[in-house]
């Protein structure tokens, strides 16, 4: 991974949509699509967790006990789709996905890691202490767990990032409605150009 990168040109356009829909709480979500290890497409709502310093690569979390964890490792190819409902867009974003687990080599990764789950509330850590996800269900008592130590991350918790190399813009409003296409070349070089929508 580069961080020596520039700022790509979408990332304007995404920080305007971001800061025009703050005021809608489920603006931080979008849906990430990978690849099942038998072929088939998967989906799921994640939350935007910002970006890694100031590079371009966007920041998930995951538990290393579920499905997607698999998945991710069979293909680290993903898209994602984020609708902004105040402005009426669209930005569709991508690329690979690296997951950053309790075991990843680069130090200054692992100290985003931690970063990652300092910055998360009390709830969304409590929820790595769980009962594995996608098992059949425990009784209520196995949900009950104190809240987990907010200095140190479990070993299930993954910091996944995505680094985008082509993304897709729509405004939906106007006559014709406005699109774009970025794309990165070979050269970590981003290329701009309207689009019919």
């Amino acid at each position: 991974m580069n961080f020596e990168l520039p700022i790509a040109p979408w990332r304007s356009p995404l920080g305007r949509a971001l800061h025009r829909n703050r005021s809608q709480p489920y603006s931080r979500y979008f849906q990430l699509a990978t690849v099942q290890t038998d072929g088939r497409p998967a989906n799921r709502t994640v939350v935007f967790r910002g970006f890694l310093g100031d590079t371009n690569l966007l920041k998930i979390i995951v538990d290393t006990r579920s499905q997607k964890f698999d998945q991710i490792l069979h293909q680290p190819w993903a898209e994602i789709c984020w609708y902004f409902t105040i402005t009426r867009e669209q930005f569709r974003i991508a690329g690979q996905l690296s997951l950053i687990d309790a075991n990843h080599p680069d130090s200054e990764l692992q100290k985003a890691r931690q970063q990652t789950w300092q910055d998360l509330s009390d709830n969304g850590r409590v929820q790595f202490a769980w009962p594995h996800p996608g098992k059949p269900r425990d009784d209520q008592e196995a949900f009950s767990s104190s809240v987990a130590d907010p200095a140190h991350p479990p070993q299930n918790f993954c910091l996944l990032l995505l680094d985008p190399v082509q993304v897709d813009h729509l405004e939906l409003r106007g006559d014709p409605q406005n699109r774009w296409c970025y794309l990165r070349d070979n050269s970590q070089n981003w290329s701009t150009t309207a689009i019919n929508p």
